[in-house]
Order: C-alpha cells, then sequence, then structure tokens
C-alpha cells in the first residue's frame, strides 16, 4: 500500500510532530525541518483538526441559536494543551443553547452500552441532552430553539463504534426540521484501508445503520457527505451540510489520539486492534475490559489452558463496571507489541473458537450478528473456513463499497 513506503520515509517525523498515544494533551508544534538523505530539506506540517480552525465556521454560527454534538474530545488544541469547543464558542460569544452527547457521554465517562442520562454540564449550566438513551436522535421538540447544529466528535473508524450512528440520526432530524448542520471534521486512526464484512440490509441498526464495511477508510466529515449523498437519510432527505476539512491530512497519514475516544480505547495499540477485537464483542470472550490492555489481549476461563502461556484475570475499573469473566482466571493471547495492522484479521477470533472447551458457549449470536453485521461470518468460523477463505468472501462487496466511497473523499 502507499501508506507502507510513506510510513517508512517519515515515521520518525510523525513522531516528533505527532501527539503521543493515550491521554497526552500536547498540541503538536506548526511544521518541522528535517534532511532526508543528508541534503534534501523537507518540512511537514502537522495535521490541523477542523475544530481549530475557527474562523472557518464561526461565522456560520454568529447571531444564531446552537446546539453542539461534542463529548470529550471536542477540542481545539494549543500549544499548552486543549480547550474543549464548547468552552471557546462561549468565550467567544456564540449562543450554545444545549449540548447533545453520544455514547459514554459528554465527559467521556459512561461505558460501553450505558444509558447516558440528560441533565446539565456542572461547568457551563448548559444542558445536556442524551443522545444515548431514550432518545438516539433529536425530536423536533428538542430542536425548536435551535438554528443549527455543530457536530465534532472524534471518529475510529469502525462501522460498530457508535459515533456514526449518532452522525446519521442528527442529520436525519436536521434535514427534517430544516436546521442547517455543520461537522467539524477530526482524522480516521484507521482511515487507511477499508475491510472487513459488508453489514447486510437485514440486520442494520444502531451497530451499523448503513451496508458498509466493518472498517470503511474515511473521515467522519467525509461519512457524513457520503450519507448524505448517497440518498441513505430516511426518505432520502437530504441535510444542509456543511463540513470544514482537516488541513495537512492524507488517508496515509498516521495521526495519534490525544485524548482517547471513549473509555476502553487507551492508546494507539487498542484503536487499531478495535476492528478485529471488537468482533469479541458478540461472544463471551473477554477482549481486555476489566484490564489496563482494553483490546489489547483476549481470553476466557473457558479457553484450552494449555494452548496459551498468557493469562490475565479482569475486574472492575474505569469504563468496565462488569467485564466478562469477571476475576477469573483468563487464558488466551496478550496483543499490546502488535505492529500497527493495515487489515482486518480473522486469526484471533479463530483461534479462540478453534481452543473453547465449550463450543457452546463461545457466541452470542445476536450480539455477534449486530457486531458482524451479517449472519454469515459465525458460520463460516463454525463450519472451520480459514482466514483466507472467509477474507476472499468480502471482497465483492468491497470493491462495491470502495466505488462509492471513492465519490466522497476529501482527501487522497
Amino acid at each position: 500500500m502507499a501508506f507502507l513506503s510513506s510510513f517508512k520515509n517519515t515515521v520518525f517525523l510523525w513522531v516528533l510532530i505527532m501527539s503521543g498515544c493515550g491521554n497526552t494533551e500536547k498540541q503538536p508544534k506548526n511544521s518541522i525541518d528535517a534532511n532526508i538523505g543528508g541534503n534534501q530539506e523537507v518540512k511537514i506540517k502537522p495535521i490541523v483538526v477542523a475544530a481549530n480552525s475557527t474562523e472557518d465556521y464561526i461565522g456560520l454560527l454568529k447571531r444564531k441559536k446552537v446546539g453542539v454534538v461534542a463529548n470529550i474530545t471536542s477540542v481545539i488544541f494549543k500549544e499548552d494543551g486543549h480547550t474543549h469547543l464548547v468552552d471557546s464558542l462561549l468565550s467567544r460569544k456564540i449562543d450554545i443553547k444545549k449540548v447533545f452527547a453520544p455514547e459514554h457521554g459528554f465527559r467521556g465517562q459512561a461505558d460501553a452500552g450505558e444509558k447516558v442520562k440528560d441533565g446539565l454540564d456542572t461547568k457551563t449550566g448548559l444542558p445536556l441532552i442524551s443522545l444515548y438513551g431514550k432518545n438516539r436522535k433529536p425530536s423536533k421538540e428538542l430542536l425548536q430553539d435551535i438554528d443549527i447544529i455543530l457536530f465534532d466528535i472524534q471518529d475510529v473508524g469502525v462501522r460498530f463504534y457508535t459515533y456514526i450512528a449518532t452522525l446519521q440520526l442528527v442529520m436525519e432530524a436536521c434535514a427534517e426540521n430544516d436546521i442547517p448542520i455543520v461537522v467539524l471534521d477530526r482524522p480516521n486512526p484507521n482511515g487507511h484501508y477499508v475491510d472487513g464484512p459488508t453489514m447486510e440490509t437485514a440486520h442494520t441498526g444502531f451497530l451499523g445503520m448503513t451496508t458498509i464495511p466493518l472498517v470503511y477508510g474515511m473521515t467522519i466529515g467525509e461519512y457524513a457527505q457520503m450519507i448524505n449523498e448517497e440518498g441513505w437519510l430516511a426518505d432520502k432527505v437530504k441535510a444542509n451540510l456543511t463540513v470544514i476539512p482537516l488541513k495537512n491530512y492524507s488517508h496515509d497519514s498516521q495521526y495519534s489520539l490525544p485524548i482517547r475516544p471513549s473509555p476502553n480505547l487507551p492508546n494507539d495499540t487498542a484503536i487499531n486492534l478495535y476492528p478485529s477485537l471488537g468482533l469479541f464483542e458478540g461472544t463471551n470472550i473477554n477482549a481486555g475490559r476489566g484490564s489496563e490492555f482494553q483490546f489489547q489481549r483476549y481470553g476466557a476461563s473457558f479457553l484450552d489452558s494449555t494452548q496459551y502461556d498468557f493469562k490475565y484475570r479482569p475486574t472492575p475499573n474505569f469504563g468496565s463496571k462488569s467485564p466478562k469473566e469477571n476475576g477469573k482466571i483468563c487464558y488466551g493471547m496478550d496483543l499490546s507489541e502488535t505492529p500497527r495492522m493495515n487489515e482486518v484479521s480473522m486469526r484471533w477470533i479463530i483461534d479462540a473458537y478453534e481452543n473453547s472447551t465449550d463450543k457452546s458457549k463461545f457466541f452470542i449470536t445476536d450480539g455477534f450478528t449486530k457486531h458482524a453485521g451479517t449472519t454469515k461470518l459465525q458460520k463460516q468460523i463454525e463450519a472451520g473456513q480459514s482466514e483466507t477463505q472467509i477474507k476472499a468472501s468480502w471482497q465483492e462487496d468491497l470493491e462495491k463499497f470502495k466505488a462509492i466511497r471513492k465519490k466522497h473523499l476529501l482527501y487522497e
């Protein structure tokens, strides 16, 4: 892939200009000079998230009653840290009426799947409206006092990560109520490839609202444009959509998230392995929840202990109040040193299934179908198909999607 050759030449530069993994919060320097091959001077500019390009969108918000869809990642970066988008806009006298919060809440403290409640933001006093509770789509009543919606959430480019479902439902509500929506784009850390099973129409839901692959290789702004232009909103309505683009970004860019996008994605490795290990969410296998290595290991008490050198014991912690296999010794694999992935891997879930001492308790079929987007994948694993055979079955759908995707890309 083009990424690989580019990566070899620039990795040491990106290490210097990109913020570290996990919760590191320093803003990258504006630029860096380096000598390649001893003579040629190269200046590489860091990626600038759309939220930092304030003058590109603040004019759209002035003298408007604004609703903001945001979470803990919705920040404007500075040399000494960051400022939350909401705080910055309030300081600029933008009239924010309410904040809409996705899964994990506005401040990012809720467990995966845990309902988020309405309330007030303790810092600003603004009303907080949950989009991961009784309402997942803003109602007409909730939008009555809103002139424009501003959407800014860091995505990780995996279909069953629910922020893109929230985006789609917010766009739909805006279209139905004639309210413009502005999406501030952010990099996709898994934006360098397209892979995985494609969601089938029969299984669409909040873990996949459209017929896209598991990894779709688009920024959230590009994806918003695709939703709109492909007629994927209900009744094929179109939103009045504006995407504020990134600067200095390409799909080959390696981007380290400076703030964890949800409690159980603590670092770059977890985010990169999430497309593959996230499929364990539809099984009884623990994928690192209840440890400090979420989505960087897997195991269960019912995996054959003679086949594994690695073991761990999940216990409740931040982001996982009741992890699978809570308190039990889990036998499995440590993947925390895995090199950066450019594909969805089936080898780990196949390994776990083959080494399960009780295969009848492996799959949570309804949950696995929702994550995979198809009933085929479970049947393929149970039938003993190889990773090569399984991945070959995805290719026709992937090629069709890539043709659609190409029309809506904003970046190379």
